[in-house]
């Protein structure tokens, strides 16, 4: 029988980490589920993995598209659920790891995904208004989806409510698993808030004062260099964002590190909120105690 482990939690939780000791150990290989680390060139503001850390784990999904354009959802479904059927047919066990939500249900319960083309007429009387009116629509329109979206990224609150609006016209989502949930081990890492706030802000600390390339200020100017818009960096969201309006002075250097910082903590609360919602899930506050109640070894044959 075919398994899958799915791993899943907020950032800087550790959940790559996790995902290698679980693919050494029995065997796997992990596919990423990361909306920012499917783009070429976004690494160190998305947090992607590093050669060295991955000790020779294949990894998929990770520089796939061209942070030009927009990696859609549905993109995402068709390569995932390729690689999982692949990773099958070598006997070895799929890792799903990431923290983009939406990712995870479209490769694992396979939801069909309606396409929704542009809306220039709605895009253009969107643009007019702030980002508070923006999120008020998007709440009035779709309540689940306003709780997980960045409420200060315009471009993503008109995106949402653009979908939404096509949704209220449409059929239910239809799903189609890749497969039977028995044969899904859910795992979510969860640190206590205290120590995952610590995590967060040092992380990013270190990331503003690496040198060279590991450097995120230095990644972002590059972006900027290769061709992307200050409106695309802007886009991008989180990291790329908030150094984007630095870079364009439209923040100083220490408002940069304060909003960044607790716009990364809002994200890691939404993301919880979106998984929180998946009973599946089983919580764990570290990875090492996973083992403790032997219910990880036993579903992995161990």
């Amino acid at each position: 029988m075919e398994k899958l482990v799915v791993i899943v939690g907020p950032t800087a939780s550790g959940k790559s980490d996790l995902a290698v000791k679980l693919a050494k150990k029995f065997s796997g290989e992990v596919i990423s589920a990361d909306s920012r680390q499917v783009y070429r060139g976004l690494d160190i503001g998305s947090g992607k993995i590093t050669k060295a850390e991955m000790e020779g784990i294949p990894h998929y999904l990770l520089d796939v598209a061209s942070p030009k354009r927009v990696f859609t959802v549905s993109h995402y479904q068709k390569l995932a659920q390729e690689k999982v059927k692949g990773i099958w047919e070598r006997n070895k066990l799929p890792i799903i790891c990431g923290g983009t939500g939406l990712y995870i249900r479209a490769a694992v319960d396979g939801i069909t995904f309606p396409e929704v083309p542009p809306n220039l007429k709605l895009r253009k009387s969107l643009e007019k208004k702030s980002v508070i009116e923006l999120f008020r629509i998007l709440n009035q329109l779709d309540p689940a989806r306003a709780k997980t979206i960045d409420a200060k990224n315009p471009r993503r609150l008109i995106r949402a409510i653009e979908i939404a609006t096509v949704l209220q016209q449409v059929p239910r989502l239809v799903a189609h698993p890749i497969a039977d949930n028995k044969q899904i081990l859910f795992i979510g890492l969860k640190p206590d808030d205290d120590i995952l706030k610590k995590k967060i802000k040092t992380r990013l600390l270190n990331r503003l004062k690496a040198k060279g390339k590991k450097n995120l200020i230095t990644e972002v100017k590059n972006l900027k260099k290769s061709g992307l818009s200050w409106q695309r960096l802007e886009a991008l969201g989180l990291e790329y964002r908030y150094v984007a309006l630095f870079l364009q002075n439209k923040l100083t250097l220490e408002q940069m590190k304060t909003e960044l910082n607790q716009a990364i903590w809002h994200y890691a609360k939404r993301q919880m909120t979106w998984f929180k919602a998946d009973k599946r899930i089983k919580w764990f506050e570290k990875s090492a105690d996973l083992w403790k109640d032997g219910g990880v070894a036993s579903f992995l044959g161990d």
